[in-house]
């Protein structure tokens, strides 16, 4: 029996009827009508007028009549349309062919039982690349399904919560089949569920099954306070819905001046202010209270008036529902507390998508300061880094596979900026996935990573050619004839571990990375005025940090002295470190740049737009840093650094910014601690997640030429890692090993990646990023000079340092010479990793070909009349200057080839000019000056 209840109309009870009796047809006309009929009759395209998503439309018909005629398909539009010859122009679809027997039997018994459309679907174009439904048969080659959110609460009335299922392959591939799967709830009573959105109907607990093919997966509901309204916010509703249509983007009205006379605040950062403007600045224009609906603020927004940014969302959409019914209510500002969104996700977070046009949605969820979320999907606005690989709907968060490439899918809610890394392959690829042993973890975490991209890695290079790279990377050496001729006559399998493990007690290990922390530290002479660091100020900088990298101090507790310091810059000389910068807020970049390796600037002004970080964070950071103080010690050239009282005031709340820790919680009390004191505890510890990152990112980057965030010093979440799993995993290493920067080194040194060929195989010749293959590195300046000078013995003289001594010992960043200006030397002005050149130039080259460099220290070099005066053959000479500069011997034709020119001279002095060349040509050739 079916019970009527009393109220509802005829009309709409025939519509539940017919749903009710015919439910069985929809589900196969709906995925005939979706796969071929949608694509041009969507809100985006409707083709004929006709749009197809909803009953409603449909009965409404195009510019050629009545479309749908339920429970009569002989008048029925649609099935004359698809039942039409091939060949008839107004055959329907008019491209991919027409629809086979099934689907029009489906379209037609569907139309036939009343055209039944369950409440609240809408129906939208689904891809020729799409899966079959939850009911085909098993498919061995799907691994697993996963589903996103893994859980979900409901709170209040109006929540819901979209559910996104991934399948799963075995070769890690991706494929979306949200609308595919079967799902669930094993108590349909607490929720309702809608395609795959799910929304409250009573509190309590239960789990939402989701089928497919065999394989199955749960996830946990959570239904509270199911009937309690939830009022529009206007920061937490409103302030979303003008973000989400970028009304207060740097193009609209977030501009510096806003737009057509009215200004927004950039991303909604002053909410207070932004409410003024739309209420108050022009009272009865922007917000009518009493014609809500009259209001330019949404007769602009769905087009019904000029408006310059055009159209943003529809009349009926919930983004137009959210500003109607906040006007209703009085435009009010919220009163009291509210919660404060506290950061959001982004799922899936990672994708490979084998083949284009494949289609995948993205979820936002984000949470808030009273323990309660929210699905923000609609709310959030999307972009890719690329493109060419990955196109995504920036309003809807779809994302579509098109060339092979790799890109990253940012998601920007409220203040929070996220991201999800897309991979793209070719379906016909032909690959298999190599057997190759993973030295460590390292290798393993980099393997897959290349599976995913389809890449093989190269092969492991040579000992001659490791000897010489890991000499020069490790102390900036060459290694000697007889410490080459040791190693590669070594019979122990374990060789290369064994000379890291001795490499990194070598006094040159600690002068390369005291030399790498000097430039990021800016370790240099300067005066103006009061403001100075003196020679002696700078050495005993240089000194402190040497000391410590010596012994091997912890790296968290050189940080931790280093910012927590005071006292004079000679006694204590790492205050140094606030005496070169004294500005507060150049001071507080500074820091966020060298220890986190985050750039903040941008906050300074406006929230960060591409990044995470606020007003509030930058200005609440600058206050650790507000009681710096500096007077004069008795000797005119010292200083004395000490904490004093200041505050740094927020310029748009006008009030003191409190301190303010980047991204995490910070203490509302620092006890006996100075705020210098916390931060520098905070900093240098686990609960900071980016100082141990930054570290380690910095010291893969000098092994690779790239980090695994690129640039070092500019993390962010739209520049994302290329590995996050490697970066994760070799941060936690460093943590575990008690910040030691020897232990990172001799995992990096110890793995398989680093130790690959620079020679590219036909899957890899173009990776820059993933480390696929030794990438060939010009020596630093100071390594090169110092190279040069080894293989040469003609010693180089520095101020303040003794004769022969090396460029990487340099301690003040404005002692150089023409060579180390001319190769890119950092001056140690900025923190800026860029401060360092690495690009070849032609001033580079014309120096090597003319300058004294090489001239003069060939002429000044005793190595080849020494060799003379032995009585060497000189083909034997060429041999050792080939040992001498390359780290190898030269090949057949190479000798023969110069062989043929000795062999002709027949003076001394011929023989002498000869072999000077060779010199020369080897110190200018290519492989010299490279490490590879």
């Amino acid at each position: 029996m079916i019970r009527i209840a009393r109220g509802i109309p005829l009309a709409a009870l025939g519509a539940a009827l017919a749903a009710q009796a015919g439910a069985d047809t929809f589900p196969a006309a709906r995925v005939a009508l979706e796969t071929h009929c949608l694509s041009c009759h969507h809100p985006e395209k409707t083709k004929g007028d006709l749009l197809m998503t909803t009953r409603a439309a449909m009965l409404d018909g195009g510019d050629s009549g009545t479309a749908l005629v339920p429970g009569n398909p002989e008048q029925s539009l649609l099935i004359e349309r698809i039942c039409l010859d091939e060949d008839h122009d107004d055959l329907m679809p008019p491209k991919g062919g027409p629809l086979d027997a099934a689907q029009i039997d489906a379209i037609r018994a569907w139309v036939a039982d009343g055209a039944p459309w369950p409440e609240g679907i809408t129906l939208s174009p689904r891809p020729k690349t799409a899966l079959p439904n939850w009911d085909a048969p098993a498919d061995p080659e799907i691994a697993s399904i996963e589903a996103f959110p893994k859980s979900v609460s409901l709170e209040t009335a109006k929540d819901f919560h979209r559910v996104i299922v991934i399948a799963r392959f075995n070769d890690a591939a991706t494929h979306d089949i949200t609308r595919q799967a079967k799902l669930t709830l094993a108590d349909p009573s607490l929720a309702s569920v809608t395609d795959t959105t799910l929304r409250p109907l009573k509190d309590g607990s239960t789990t939402l099954r989701i089928e497919y093919r065999g394989l199955s997966t749960e996830i946990p509901v959570t239904v509270k306070e199911a009937t309690k309204p939830r009022p529009v916010s206007f920061q937490l509703d409103v302030m979303p819905v003008l973000t989400s249509a970028t009304c207060n983007t740097g193009s609209c009205h977030g501009s510096a001046r806003g737009q057509d006379g009215f200004h927004l605040t950039l991303y909604g950062f002053d909410p207070k202010g932004d409410h003024f403007r739309l209420t108050r600045e022009m009272p009865g224009r922007r917000i009518n209270l009493g014609l809500p609906e009259e209001s330019l603020l949404l007769t602009k927004a769905i087009g019904a008036v000029p408006h310059t940014g055009g159209k943003l969302f529809e009349k009926d959409s919930a983004n137009y529902r959210t500003l109607l019914e906040w006007i209703r209510d009085g435009a009010q500002f919220d009163q009291g507390e509210i919660p404060q969104p506290t950061g959001i996700t982004i799922e899936p977070p990672q994708l490979l998508m084998k083949g284009s046009d494949l289609e995948i949605p993205l979820t936002v969820r984000a949470t808030y300061s009273d323990g309660t979320d929210r699905d923000v999907s609609t709310l959030s606005t999307f972009s890719t880094s690329n493109d060419n690989s990955v196109e995504i709907d920036p309003y809807k968060g779809l994302a579509k596979s098109k060339k092979r490439g790799e890109a990253f899918l940012l998601s920007r809610f409220h203040t929070f900026t996220e991201g999800s890394q897309a991979i793209v392959v070719p379906d016909d690829l032909p690959y298999t996935r190599p057997d190759i042993p993973a030295f460590n973890e390292v290798d393993t975490l980099v393997h897959e990573k290349l599976h995913k991209l389809r890449v093989i890695p190269s092969d492991v290079c040579s000992d001659e050619v490791f000897v010489r790279r890991v000499y020069l990377d490790v102390i900036g050496r060459l290694p000697e004839a007889e410490e080459r001729t040791t190693f590669l006559t070594d019979a122990n399998p374990e060789k290369r571990k064994a000379l890291v493990d001795e490499l990194l007690t070598r006094k040159e290990f600690t002068e390369m990375w005291v030399m790498k922390w000097a430039e990021l530290l800016q370790i240099r002479t300067f005066r103006n005025g009061p403001n100075q660091v003196s020679y002696k100020a700078a050495l005993g900088y240089y000194g402190w940090l040497r000391e410590r990298i010596a012994a091997n101090t912890p790296f968290n507790e050189i940080v931790r002295e280093l910012l927590s310091s005071e006292g004079g810059t000679f006694e204590t000389p790492a205050t140094n470190f606030y005496q070169i910068e004294s500005d507060v807020l150049k001071l507080t970049e500074n820091v966020a740049q060298v220890f986190m390796g985050t750039r903040i600037q941008c906050a300074q002004c406006h929230n960060h737009p591409f990044d995470r970080w606020t007003m509030d964070d930058y200005y609440g950071f600058a206050s650790f840093f507000a009681q710096v103080k500096r007077k004069p010690a008795e000797d005119p050239r010292e200083r004395i650094i000490f904490d004093g009282g200041g505050d740094v005031k927020h310029p748009v709340t006008q009030q003191n910014a409190k301190p303010r820790f980047l991204g995490t919680p910070t203490p509302d009390d620092f006890g006996s601690k100075s705020r210098r004191e916390a931060l520098a505890d905070w900093l240098a510890s686990p609960d900071n997640p980016w100082f141990a990152r930054n570290v380690v990112n910095i010291t893969w980057a000098h092994f690779f030429g790239v980090g695994i965030t690129d640039p070092v010093d500019d993390v962010r979440v739209s520049n994302p890692p290329s590995n996050p799993e490697l970066l994760d995993t070799l941060s936690k290493r460093f943590i575990d090993s008690g910040y030691d920067i020897r232990s990172i080194v001799r995992d990096i040194c110890n793995s398989r990646t680093y130790q690959l060929s620079s020679r590219t195989n036909e899957t890899n010749a173009t990776d820059e990023t993933n480390f696929s293959h030794s990438l060939i590195r010009r020596m630093r300046a100071e390594v090169l000079l110092d190279a040069i000078s080894q293989v040469t013995e003609t010693p180089n003289k520095f101020k303040g340092l003794p004769l022969g001594a090396s460029a990487v010992q340099i301690a003040d960043g404005n002692t150089s010479n023409y060579f180390l200006t001319t190769f890119g030397r950092a001056t140690r002005a900025t923190v800026c990793s860029c401060e360092v050149k690495m690009e070849p130039n032609l001033s580079q080259a014309l120096h090597l070909l003319n300058g004294s460099s090489t001239h003069q220290r060939i002429k000044q070099s005793k190595v080849i009349p020494s060799l003379l005066e032995q009585k060497r053959p000189p083909i034997e000479i060429v041999d050792h200057l080939y040992l001498r500069t390359l780290g190898r011997e030269p090949t057949t034709s190479e000798r023969e080839h110069l062989k043929g020119y000795l062999e002709g001279a027949k003076d001394p002095k011929d023989v002498r000019l000869i072999l000077d060349d060779i010199f020369w040509a080897l110190l200018n050739s290519k492989e010299f000056l490279f490490n590879h």
